[in-house]
């Protein structure tokens, strides 16, 4: 999933929540699939950030040493302005591009 190429809000929308329950059936259950996929989403942004910080990191930790690095400065300002996780996992939910299932029902089912 490119998080940076989402058409996500930057801010918060309001949505009809008997429209988002629909596909599930219950409104409990669509805020857990969202939620889940906003942890992984947060996950994956956190490493990507952590890796490209990686690379400005020095060896010394002397606060006399330690000085502003604009590029370290704009890469941490680009993940800022990015959508939130759950604004972009809600995104994805209502375009219908998360895929999930419920154990429970299926194990009734059999």
């Amino acid at each position: 999933m490119d998080y940076k190429r989402t058409n996500a809000p930057l801010t918060t929308t309001v949505h009809d929540i008997i429209e988002m329950a629909e596909p599930t059936g219950n409104i409990y259950e669509t805020v857990c699939i969202i939620s889940k996929r906003a942890n992984q989403i947060a996950a994956e942004m956190k490493s990507d950030l952590e890796k490209k910080l990686q690379e400005f990191a020095t060896l010394n930790d002397n606060l006399e040493e330690i000085s502003e690095n604009r590029e370290q400065i704009e890469i941490s300002k680009y993940y800022e302005k990015l959508p939130k996780p759950t604004l972009i996992a809600t995104q994805e939910y209502l375009e219908g591009k998360l895929a999930y299932r419920n154990l429970a029902k299926e194990k009734d089912e059999f």
